[in-house]
């Protein structure tokens, strides 16, 4: 059987701060645009006057959209670099945002939503494509700083949107002037961006296979955990009833700023004790913190939980991402790109899991077997970083 070989890239361009900048605008847009789109759910739920039942299969297309444009992504990175993609995904989310707000069918409305999770999805692959070229052009971490700009991205869109939306702005004016921003940041992106040359004497498609599919099954386990705190923690801590319904988004939101500061200070971290000893420490902390929130006797107790959950797995992921374009495996482009699409499939699928896990167990239960998945991030870091890397050698 053919062994594909790994793919031969050369950045074209040497403008190493240009390249830093041009990827921190693609995470900072993929987060802005996805943001931009939580405000406008109850427009459209009030607009087409459907109910629940529609509105969930119609949120459901972002998804479909995002997992397929996602394996499409890996493959057309891995032939013509990330640049391209990159840039057809963030003017993809430019042009389709607006339209969310006048599809006046479900029908319509569902077409949108698939196209603008397409986008959403070939950007997300491509400019994790493009930050494992930047970081290895420059030899030293820096997948953490790009990741914490997505968080930003999420942070400034959803509140520039609400806040638009709270002085009754006009849902199309709110979404034009956000795609108009976006549009600035990908021009002002484009010309820094790197070009790639790849090469390929084997097939262009490979399955994930060795170290790749564990890779990918950490990156589903460390993105289920985010989900489930997403959509089930608040019930988690009231239900326990630490805190009254009205403060039950306190523990997530902790969580998120705690992963944003992780992350912002995780390069120069991983720079001083490296991949291995980011993923062990980073895994049993995060390991820690669920422990300390599901034996919580008092609030504080288990804000602090949430704290250590997201500076723990703060820095998991970009870990993952970069051991993906070491590795030898398979061509670093498919293997972003299938660590990215398991990641998301585990962030669709993980609160639906927690939920039926739930209904048999309990949801302190359901938490307790996410800390038990999560403990295989620890477990397995010595495998995942036996191959040597610049963030091992820094």
């Amino acid at each position: 059987m053919h062994s594909p070989s790994r793919v031969d890239e050369h950045p074209v361009t040497s403008d190493r701060p240009a390249a830093r900048l041009a990827t921190r605008l693609a995470f900072l847009v993929a987060g802005f645009g996805i943001a931009c789109w939580v405000p406008l759910v109850p427009f459209a739920k009030q607009r087409l006057g459907v109910d629940d039942g529609v509105l969930g299969m119609l949120l459901l297309c972002i998804g479909l959209g995002s997992v397929v444009a996602m394996a499409v992504t890996g493959v057309l990175s891995a032939r013509y670099g990330s640049k391209p993609i990159i840039i057809a995904g963030a003017l993809g989310l430019t042009a389709f945002l607006p339209l969310l707000t006048v599809a006046n069918t479900p029908f319509t409305l569902g077409i949108a939503l698939l196209a603008f999770g397409a986008s959403l999805g070939s950007l997300d692959v491509a400019m994790n494509i493009h930050a494992v070229e930047v970081e290895r052009a420059e030899a030293r971490p820096l997948m953490s700083g790009f990741h914490a700009l997505f968080s930003v991205g999420g942070f400034v869109g959803s509140t520039l949107m609400t806040f638009l939306l709270s002085v009754h702005v006009d849902t199309l004016a709110s979404t034009l002037l956000c795609a108009a921003l976006m549009l600035g940041a990908i021009t002002i992106a484009r010309s820094r961006l790197i070009e790639t040359a790849a090469k390929h004497d084997g097939p262009l498609f490979v399955a994930p296979r060795g170290i790749v599919l564990l890779l990918a099954a950490l990156a589903a386990i460390t993105f289920l955990v985010e989900g489930a705190l997403l959509d089930w923690s608040a019930l988690l801590i009231t239900g326990k009833g630490l805190v009254v319904a009205a403060q039950g988004g306190l523990g997530y939101m902790l969580f998120s700023i705690a992963m944003t500061a992780g992350r912002f200070g995780g390069d120069a971290l991983t720079a001083r004790i490296g991949d291995r000893s980011m993923m062990f420490w980073g895994g049993l902390l995060a390991t820690a913190g669920f422990v300390v929130l599901l034996t919580a006797p008092i609030a504080p107790i288990a804000m602090a939980g949430f704290l250590l959950i997201g500076l723990g797995a703060s820095n998991i992921v970009p870990v993952l991402f970069r051991r993906a374009g070491s590795q030898r495996a398979m061509p670093s482009a498919l293997a972003v790109a299938a660590i990215t699409t398991t990641g998301y499939a585990g962030i669709l699928a993980g609160p639906a899991a927690v939920g039926f896990v739930a209904n048999q167990v309990g949801l302190p239960g359901a938490f307790w077997l996410l800390a038990a998945m999560l403990c295989l991030v620890p477990c397995c870091a010595r495998l995942v970083t036996a191959t040597r890397s610049h963030a091992d050698s820094a």
